[in-house]
């Protein structure tokens, strides 16, 4: 398997905000000459939405799935001095230094779970990713999956990991049910859950969690609001995913429960 790995690039244009989305996320341009769509650390929660954005995009593509590239995405100081509108510019200024961007799938369009019927397998797959990221944010009311050249392509993770805005209790939240996974778009189709999880299990190792772990930058970890290093900032996150693993059954469970409940 491939090694988690991302390249860095320098934003050079700022093409318009893309206001669907809660953080403001803008379609942009850089110094590759491709578009993306960019995530900005001054929005809303920050480097942690950064954070779950990196670790759930890479999560769910070392599991097989598409998911357009992620690059880190620099800023420059003078970046948007010359933007007009307030809110924009103050986004832009407060995101000086590392942010995160998607590679804009041109032409892509938002799933329909009327229109498009998903394997039950891949969707048994899906509701196993979200329940292990505990990603709130895959519901019927936005799916947050696109498809692209007839494919099916996963976006938008930023609400996953949701125990880092609390920092506490770690060991414990890592073994909740995620009562959540009960709104997932997909858990309809999600038959087939416990071969999900035998198969998930094979790919999404103690070692594979490390190293996509490793991926979070430093100037991600800075927190203000704690002493840790980043060393033990990367190692809670390490612990919560691994301990989440082990008791795969836990969410499991929830999520079969959920899905008779709608039968």
């Amino acid at each position: 398997m491939q090694k988690a790995d991302l390249r860095t690039v320098t934003v050079t244009r700022y093409i318009t905000p893309l206001r669907e989305g809660g953080s403001l996320p803008a379609l942009t341009e850089a110094d590759d000459d491709f578009k993306y769509v960019l995530k900005f650390k001054g929005a809303g929660h920050g480097v942690k939405a950064l954070i779950a954005e990196l670790l759930g995009s890479e999560i769910a593509r070392a599991l097989g799935f598409k998911v357009p590239e992620l690059v880190f995405a620099h800023l420059d100081e003078a970046f948007g001095r010359t933007e007009g509108d307030e809110e924009i510019q103050d986004l832009l200024q407060a995101s000086q230094g590392l942010n995160l961007a998607l590679h804009f799938l041109s032409g892509a369009i938002n799933f329909d779970p009327v229109v498009t019927e998903v394997d039950k397998f891949e969707a048994s797959k899906i509701v196993w990713l979200d329940a292990f990221i505990t990603n709130v944010d895959r519901t019927f009311r936005n799916t947050n999956m696109l498809i692209w050249h007839k494919e099916l392509w996963l976006i938008d993770h930023g609400a996953s990991f949701y125990f880092h805005h609390s920092w506490t209790n770690v060991e414990e939240k890592a073994k909740t049910p995620f009562s959540f996974i009960k709104d997932h778009v997909l858990l309809p189709r999600a038959t087939k859950l416990q071969e999900a999880d035998e198969y998930c299990r094979k790919l999404i190792t103690p070692g594979k969690i490390k190293e996509i772990v490793s991926l979070i930058p430093s100037e991600w970890l800075q927190w203000q609001d704690t002493d840790e290093t980043e060393k033990e900032i990367k190692e809670v996150y390490t612990q919560f995913l691994t301990t989440r693993l082990e008791h795969s059954e836990i969410f499991i469970k929830e999520a079969e429960n959920a899905r008779k409940a709608l039968i």
